[in-house]
């Protein structure tokens, strides 16, 4: 940093460029209020000289007039700007900073802690990369810390750093912090975070933000600092799936037409075969512009212009893709829906809908559940109140083409627009197409409540229900590892049940071929008879290829929190292949079957899996005796 200031005095021309070059990092710091976000982010920027003199004489005075810190800068007021917050010594709306090091650039959203303010909260997530969950180190984890962390999961946030603040008022004690890492983990285990640290940390002190200070000599990790430079955010990038909404027909002559837009996913290489959805017609890329003139290949996010071979129909909203990577085209999806507007949403209204460069109207067909932020838990509700989350299905006049959130945070979201005011009242986050002839057919089926609870049939088996999901390619063992996963439990007393891939489609599931549709409505009715069972007080045990996080992901929300277990078996494709028991890759080589999964249609391994097998290096009852044991440490086996 010191060689960046110096640089800055030097050749400020010189800087620029190697700023400009310098891989950008957004995040965000969330927490409980009074955990010290603000102070975090004052001291990131004071420890880093990245505050102007000037700002920080400004810094002083305001300190003596509205600070909390006695006679040191009060440095949460660098960010708490409105005169109302630096009343109150709270955030109110999101605050965004600017800072660089060598190694990286960086874009803060200071998010407030208040559960009146959710909306603002989600709106500084919805772009980050990282977000810094904060954690007084004197109250532990606290029911905004688990409403703050479900939203970074729900917003498709995969890197977190869990800040353990006000370590000084603890007397820095070691165990104080592991205890609130071991909570924190156990929260994080229904929450798809798959990259988490944690890092002890006093922001009023400065102590292990930019500099390691000497109050905790047991901790030997990295800073902070040293977390935000490092963090490999390279993988959060969609290389795969080509997407290209269209923002602009350029026509500036008779002999030009070029359509341009944000690569919102994907790498386009001249030459390439597109599709324009809604259409489907297909042409051939002939030329690819950006900013500094022709090129051969584009990437996201970059902004290009591409001419086409054919001249075809295509206008602002269609989306370029590759067809055999195509995103759905439906009418109708179900959504994560955030209201941020005082008037409430009622299912029928009709609204404006917003995907990509796209505008369609619609309305909110029906809300499936409400999720209490603080609890997690999931009401029924007739209405959307503002800040409040959903579950919902949206109909739109049109068939459009989208992906599941977890696929692709761009085409993936949503905002809802007041038809009048043109205001944005919703933020939405795509869970799912609704498939054809799925849609609900009465709203007077009403779900039959028993008079045997969950609970009670559980305690009758000494157990707890859970689905134990084992993912992974075709050969990689899941069957094999299943069968002697039940056999184990059974042998044990413990109550299970095998819903096994190839047996399921015999049956329940005959009429569903293996097209990406159909692989997720496979799926969908598994995750619904896995929670049937679940509801029984049975453990059940799957073994599918289930390829998609997505799909995966929707399962994990039909249960409770802890009663999805997902179980990886990360067997590479070679081993796999030299098993084929079914000679099923022998064909999909031959091109006798189409669709096959790690030939020619893609699988997507989990990102925090609770259990990560590997059967090419450990025997079958190896694996088993994995399983069972997590199944213990999770309190799932009660007998002695």
């Amino acid at each position: 940093m010191a060689d960046q200031q110096e640089l800055i005095r030097t050749d400020i021309e010189a800087y620029l460029r190697l700023y400009q070059q310098k891989e950008l990092l957004r995040f965000i710091t969330c927490g409980s209020v009074d955990d010290g976000k603000s102070t975090l982010i004052g001291r990131l920027l004071y420890d880093t000289d990245m505050i102007f003199d000037d700002t920080l004489q400004a810094l002083e005075k305001d300190s003596r007039k509205h600070g909390t810190t006695g006679e040191q800068v009060d440095l949460a007021l660098l960010v708490d700007g409105l005169q109302s917050e630096r009343e109150q010594g709270i955030t109110i709306d999101v605050a965004y900073r600017y800072f660089a090091t060598d190694n990286r650039k960086f874009i803060i959203a200071d998010t407030p802690g208040h559960e009146q303010y959710t909306r603002n909260m989600a709106t500084g997530a919805s772009t980050a990369n990282l977000a810094v969950i904060l954690i007084d180190a004197r109250k532990g984890v606290l029911t905004q810390t688990r409403r703050h962390s479900f939203i970074v999961s729900l917003l498709g946030i995969r890197h977190a750093v869990v800040a353990v603040n006000k370590m000084d008022l603890v007397g820095y004690d070691k165990q104080v912090f592991e205890r609130i890492c071991d909570e924190y983990k156990q929260l994080a285990a229904s929450l798809d975070l798959p990259d988490i640290r944690f890092v002890p940390v006093s922001a009023l002190k400065g102590e292990n933000v930019v500099h390691r200070g000497g109050g905790m000599p047991w901790y030997a990790g990295p800073t902070l600092l040293n977390l935000l430079e490092s963090v490999d955010i390279s993988g959060d990038v969609n290389f795969k799936d080509l997407r290209l909404p269209v923002q602009y027909v350029n026509r500036p002559n008779l002999d030009f037409r070029g359509y341009c837009g944000t690569l919102a996913a994907g790498v386009l290489t001249k030459g390439d075969m597109v599709m324009a959805l809604p259409s489907r017609r297909t042409s051939q890329v002939t030329s690819i512009l950006g900013a500094d003139g022709e090129l051969d290949q584009a990437y996201s996010p970059m902004a290009v212009t591409v001419t086409l071979a054919d001249e075809i129909d295509i206008s602002r909203g269609d989306v370029l893709v590759h067809g055999e990577r195509a995103p759905h085209v439906s009418a109708s999806l179900d959504a994560w829906l955030i209201w941020m507007t005082d008037a409430p949403m009622l299912p029928g209204r009709q609204y404006l809908f917003k995907l990509n460069s796209k505008t369609v109207s619609g309305v909110v067909e029906k809300i499936h559940n409400v999720v209490d932020v603080n609890t997690l838990e999931k009401d029924l509700a007739d209405e959307l109140k503002l800040n409040q989350i959903a579950q919902v299905r949206v109909k739109f006049n049109e068939a459009v083409a989208f992906d599941p959130y977890a696929v692709s945070r761009f085409t993936g979201s949503f905002i809802v627009i007041d038809r009048f005011s043109n205001g944005t009242v919703g933020a939405g986050m795509v869970q799912r197409a609704v498939q054809p002839g799925l849609q609900d057919k009465s709203e007077n089926v009403v779900w039959h409540a028993h008079k045997v609870s969950r609970t009670e049939r559980a305690n009758q088996k000494g157990q707890k229900p859970c689905v134990i999901w084992l993912t992974g390619l075709s050969g990689s063992g899941k069957s094999t590892i299943a069968n002697g996963l039940e056999q184990a439990l059974f042998l044990q007393g413990y109550h299970s049940y095998l819903l096994d891939g190839d047996n399921v489609r015999h049956g329940l599931n005959k009429d569903l071929g293996f097209s990406d549709e159909a692989r997720v409505e496979n799926i969908r009715r598994i995750g619904e008879v896995a929670r049937l069972f679940v509801d029984a007080g049975v453990i059940v045990i799957t073994a599918f290829i289930s390829p998609f996080r997505a799909d995966r992901r929707l399962v994990r929300e039909l249960l409770e929190p802890g009663e999805f277990i997902e179980v990886f078996l990360d067997t590479p494709i070679e081993v796999c292949e030299q098993r084929d028991p079914k000679g099923l890759y022998r064909k999909a080589r031959a091109g006798e079957i189409k669709n096959f999964t790690g030939i020619d249609a893609p699988y997507e391994p989990p990102q925090s899996a609770e259990i990560t097998l590997h059967s090419d290096r450990d025997s079958v009852e190896e694996c088993v005796a994995q399983v069972v044991n997590q199944l213990r440490r999770q309190g799932m086996l009660k007998h002695e």
